[in-house]
């Protein structure tokens, strides 16, 4: 549905009921589902915010998110780290490449953790020389900040499947 430019200063957000996020602007529609997502989450980050319906259809594209309201600010922050899971990698205990998806077992900063990458070429993205971003199937990031500080062993599972 569109609704022409919207007031981000109109938008609240909010949960109701339990942890549904819900979305209401000002004297005009309401939202009983809405998922917050990054447009450019690499290029652009903390800019350009899609909140989507229930059913994945783009209702606003906030260019600055900031400027809502304090309220509904800090719950789009919540949603978002319940959607988009951030760790960064101490060491990988183990990789292994089969039929196209990596399966990584690794130690992060919030414990051990397994997941599966897909297409690295896309999902394996090399912020700075050293600095190295892992995306899951799941939509959940995983960050090597400096990958020449890893163990010897971490580095050759990197050097082997990268």
């Amino acid at each position: 549905m569109e609704t022409g430019p919207i007031d981000p200063k109109t938008v609240a957000l909010f949960f109701a009921p339990g942890n549904q996020l819900r979305l209401t602007i000002e004297g005009e529609l309401s939202y009983p589902a809405v998922k917050p997502v990054w447009a450019a989450p690499l290029s652009r980050p903390g800019k350009h915010l899609v909140l989507l319906d229930g059913k994945g259809q783009e209702i606003v594209m906030l260019e600055n998110p900031e400027i809502l309201e304090k309220e509904s600010w800090e719950a789009v922050q919540t949603e978002l780290r319940r959607r988009y899971l951030s760790a960064s990698v101490l060491s990988v205990a183990s990789a292994r490449v089969e039929y196209g998806a990596t399966y990584w077992n690794v130690e992060t900063d919030r414990g051990r953790r397994e997941f599966v990458t897909q297409n690295l070429q896309e999902n394996a993205v090399w912020l700075s020389p050293d600095h190295l971003l892992l995306i899951d199937v799941d939509g959940n990031r995983f960050e090597i900040p400096d990958a020449s500080k890893l163990d010897k062993r971490s580095q050759r599972f990197l050097k082997a499947i990268l």
